[in-house]
């Protein structure tokens, strides 16, 4: 898991807060809070796996790991850290938030809120929920780190439809085997390659259908359901729609028509399960 996303529009609940001390008894550490958010500020060096995903922890960086996560931290020694385990509301927008990242200039300002969060718990609760509230707002406005090439996300996403354009392909699916939100890919999707992930999927479709067509003896129903469009109606459909031609005008020869951005849809979307239709 690299991103998540969390909702700001009311203040948490602090559960538990205070320093956390580790790597004394054990050098490993492998855990999940079922309900509760984990915010943890680090001045030291480390290992953290979230769901698989190694990350590398250095002093400076702070971590923001969603409910019912598994989590393994690996030592180097005794080490020491600032944690929070908070409650947080689904009210307000979704914020994308990167699970570990460099806090950088905001590091002593994120301390000083924490250790205010820790000096009102349990007796203030309410200084204690301002204080990690106004943390959990820079936490997500911090700047990412400069990428040199597409969101990973975004890159197994588009590895997922390759892998699957012979099965029914919904937008949920592949937002979860991306480990991002189904409203995250489709942003993060458009603002990478321009376009949506439904309108990417029909693209590689017929493209896939088009060189199968042309280069290959396979017939047009096995092309029809190696591209996931089984119904041969259909299927003849998407070609002329998609390609200016029937799949048989299209083997004997005749060239696709070039799309255009802004042309009509020619899928739909199912609204509840983001299921593409031809």
């Amino acid at each position: 898991m690299h991103e998540t996303e969390i909702h700001l529009g009311e203040p948490p609940v602090v559960v538990n807060i205070g320093v956390g001390v580790h790597g004394v008894a054990n050098r490993t550490d492998i855990f999940r809070l079922p309900e509760l958010w984990q915010l943890h500020l680090y001045g030291y060096e480390a290992e953290l796996t979230v769901e698989g995903t190694t990350h590398a922890i250095r002093p400076g960086r702070v971590s923001l790991v969603p409910p019912g996560t598994t989590v393994r931290y690996h030592y180097k020694g005794r080490s020491e850290h600032l944690y929070a385990h908070l409650r947080i509301a689904p009210v307000g927008p979704p914020h994308p938030v990167a699970v570990i990242q460099n806090a950088g200039l905001e590091f002593p300002v994120l301390t000083r809120l924490l250790l205010q969060g820790i000096a009102g718990f349990p007796g203030e609760p309410e200084h204690s929920r301002a204080e990690l509230w106004t943390a959990l707002w820079r936490i997500v406005r911090l700047a990412p780190a400069p990428r040199t090439g597409p969101h990973p996300a975004v890159t197994t996403a588009i590895a997922h439809i390759e892998a699957h354009l012979a099965a029914p392909l919904t937008v949920p699916d592949i937002a979860r085997n991306a480990d991002v939100s189904h409203n995250h890919l489709t942003r993060l999707f458009r603002a990478e390659t321009g376009t949506t992930v439904i309108a990417h999927i029909r693209h590689r479709r017929m493209e896939r259908a088009h060189h199968l067509l042309r280069a290959s003896t396979l017939s047009i129903p096995a092309i029809a359901a190696s591209v996931g469009i089984p119904d041969l109606q259909a299927f003849n459909k998407a070609c002329h729609r998609e390609l200016g031609a029937s799949p048989r005008a299209l083997r004997n020869g005749r060239p696709p028509v070039e799309t255009q951005e802004g042309a009509p849809i020619t899928s739909v979307t199912d609204a509840r399960s983001g299921r593409v239709h031809p």
